[in-house]
Order: structure tokens, then sequence, then C-alpha cells
């Protein structure tokens, strides 16, 4: 008997040492992703390597080895944990997805090399995400994350009066970003989307921990959010905040929740009766190279590009970065769009690269499997059911001006990967 307990005691050892191990990995995941090898890089317009901007991007050989090494420690412990099983945290359709993306460099007119090498980024990001959230739980990864992000923010106040390119300088070839704080990151936009989850995540913990550490670093990253002047993430956080708000108020009861998705069906068509009245005016403003900051251009040369190739689309990882090879570049007579980072819409983007099919099997597993997990009354702790709900209101709205759709290792998205696996973790442990 005195040697069982010993055994006993020994194995709960070894699971401690291997979750902290994991945790480990899994926090330096993270910190790869969200601050990367190159903190606070100096925008420079006219820096172009070999006309491609692929070489700063996933052709980094640091940066692969150092994913394929957090990859492996992930794998290794939750397989150790779970065996093989731990691989049923990735859904399905994902799994397809994926394998539709890696397809694509059948067709796609870049090298195929670049879609194959980006679509092994996107299986080592997509399982390092969710095998981490499936072995360590909801709790103690998102609060990894949480730390993670308090260090971002901590930095980026840091950097202000000290690193010059926390700012967008004069140089931009844009002038209406200049003064805008970015801190460690390459653009505004992708501060301000870092700072709305950040934001998000305080105040779960505030309300659930009733946190005064968690209400400080909220407001302090309100106040960077506003110094970004990043308009998408400002006007979506109020607007993921209240969903979440509403979802915790409305889901508790049958009724409740009849009556809001009553009200939210008739606000839907009374905007898609609006649009029709005002079709001209909404028309005119689409058309206008000048509003939403020229996004419009590249929106048109979108749709101009998917009425050509609608099927099959250009191929994963083709869209941006890749150059003169752009798909885009034959739609936008002006070179500029070879330097384009990403779409400024996640579902055109989609679209572009992987066609209709790629597209659907997207929507399943990022708008449809999500939505009706969250329409279901199954018992999950309801605060933070509200706020895997408020980042998926968030997200699915961001993406209408920016692209995080199977962006690889970009923040948004890996933030949602990780609400993904704590709503199938809970609907994995649930099934009889």
């Amino acid at each position: 008997m005195a040697n069982d307990g010993i055994a006993i005691r020994d194995a709960h050892a070894g699971q401690d040492v291997a979750s902290r191990f994991l945790e480990f990995a899994f926090g330096a995941f993270l910190l790869l992703v969200f601050v990367g090898l190159q903190p606070f890089a100096i925008r420079d317009p006219n820096v172009l390597v070999n006309g491609d901007m692929l070489a700063a991007g996933e052709g980094d050989l640091v940066r692969q080895i150092l994913y394929i090494l957090f990859f492996a420690i992930i794998f290794v412990v939750a397989i150790q944990r779970e065996g093989w099983r731990a691989i049923d945290s990735v859904p399905p359709v994902l799994a397809l997805l994926l394998l539709w993306c890696g397809l694509s460099a059948l067709w796609t007119e870049a090298p195929p090399m670049i879609t194959i090498r980006r679509v092994g980024l996107e299986v080592i990001v997509v399982l390092s995400a969710m095998l981490s959230v499936n072995a360590l739980g909801a709790d103690r990864a998102f609060r990894v994350l949480r730390l993670v992000l308090a260090l971002v923010l901590i930095v980026n106040w840091i950097s202000i009066p000290i690193i010059p390119q926390a700012v967008h300088q004069a140089n931009e070839t844009d002038p209406s970003i200049v003064g805008d704080w970015r801190g460690l990151y390459f653009h505004k936009n992708i501060t301000g989307a870092v700072c709305a989850l950040s934001a998000m995540v305080f105040l779960y913990y505030a309300i659930r921990d009733k946190s005064r550490a968690d209400w400080l670093l909220l407001i302090a990253t309100l106040g960077f959010l506003v110094m970004t002047r990043s308009k998408s993430s400002m006007g979506l956080l109020p607007l993921g905040v209240g969903a979440g708000a509403l979802y915790y108020w409305a889901w508790r009861r049958s009724l409740d929740r009849a009556i809001v998705s009553v009200c939210i069906v008739l606000v839907a068509l009374l905007a898609a009766a609006l649009a029709g009245v005002y079709y001209h005016d909404l028309v005119r403003i689409f058309s206008d190279p000048q509003e939403f900051t020229g996004r419009t251009v590249i929106w048109q040369a979108e749709i101009a590009f998917i009425r050509d190739h609608a099927w099959l689309g250009s191929g994963f990882g083709s869209f941006a970065d890749t150059g003169a090879l752009s798909p885009l570049h034959a739609y936008v007579g002006q070179n500029w769009v070879d330097t384009i980072s990403h779409g400024h819409n996640g579902y055109l983007q989609l679209m572009v690269t992987t066609g209709i099919i790629g597209f659907v099997l997207t929507m399943i597993c990022v708008l449809i499997q999500p939505g009706l997990a969250f329409w279901r009354m199954d018992g999950m702790d309801h605060l933070l059911k509200s706020f895997l709900f408020a980042l998926f209101t968030f997200f699915i709205f961001h993406n209408l001006t920016e692209s995080d759709f199977l962006e690889s290792d970009g923040a948004s998205w890996v933030v949602f990967l990780m609400m993904l696996a704590v709503l199938r973790r809970y609907r994995l442990t649930r099934t009889p």
C-alpha cells in the first residue's frame, strides 16, 4: 500500500512537471506570435528584398526553427498526457481546410514552395494553439495569454518615450497615420487589434477574479488603444463587449434568448431595408478610392479576381508579400499593390486565395460551428462563454476591414484558435 501511495505521488509530480513544461512552451509560442523576432521594426517603404517582401516573413529560418521547436515540445507533452486522442482537439473540418490549402499548391501561379511553406506554418500554429488549450484547459491557457498580453502592454508604454519607431514617423507613405502609436508592432492597426483583444481578456479576469490589477491593465490598454487611432478596433471593441454582455444576460433563459434572437433578426431586416433605400449612395461610397483609407481599391480588385477565378482561387498564401506574383497585380494598375500584406477583408481574401471550396470550409469552421456552440445551452461556465462570445463577435466583424482568417501566426487568428479550442474541448468532454 505504501508503494502504491508513492507511485501515485510520483505520477502526479510527473504530470505537474509536464504541465509546467507545456505552459512554458505555450508561453514561448505566444511570445513568438505577439512579439516576434523583430519588434520595433523600422518601416522603410523603399525596402523590398529582390522585389519580394517574402524574405521578411515565412522565409525567416530562425523563426521557422523556433516554431518547430515549440510545436515539438507542445506535441510531445500533449500526446504523453492524452495519447493520440489529443489530435481530436482539431475539428475535422479545420483539418480538411488545411488539406485543401495544401492542395492549392498544385494550381497556384506563385512558386508552389511559397504555398507549401505557408501551409506548413499554418498547420504548426493551429496544432500548437489547439493542443495547448486542450491539454492545459481554458483557464490555464488564457492565464498564460493574459501574462503575455500584460508584458506586451508594459513594453508598449515604455517604448513610446524612448524608441522613435514606436510611433509612426514622418516618412510614412500614408500621411494619415503619422504620429499614431504602434508600439512594438509594425503597424498601428495590428497594435489596435492586440489592444482590443487584451482589453477583453483583462476585463474578463477583472470581473471574474475581482482583480484590481486587471482593472488597471484594462485602463492602460484602453489608453494605448486610443493613441493608436485604430478606428476598426476602437469601434469593434464596444461591439464585442456589448455582445458578450448581451449574451451573458440573454442566454440564461430560453425566453430571453428567443426575445433577443427576434430583435437581432428585426435589426438585420431593417439594415437590409435601409441598404436597399440608400443603395446608390452606398455604391458611390464603395466606388470612391479615397473612402476607407484606400481599401476600396483593393476590394474592387479582389472582387474582379474572384469573378475570374471563383472555384480554386490563386492558392493559399499567394496573396500577401509575394511582390509582382500577387494575384491582384494584373487587376490594379499601380505597383503599390505588390507590397500589400493583406486584403483588408478576410472574407474577400479567402475567396481570392482558396476559392469557393476553401471559403465554405472556413465559414463552417469559424462561423457556423462556433455559432451553433454559442447557441446551445450546454452548462459551460456562463461568464467564460460570454467572454468567448465577445472574442467571436470582435473577430467576425474585424474581418470586414482586416484579414485575420488563416493568417498563420497573426495575433488575432491565434486568439481565435484558442477560443475554438475551448469550445471544442468542452464539447468533447461533454460527449458521452
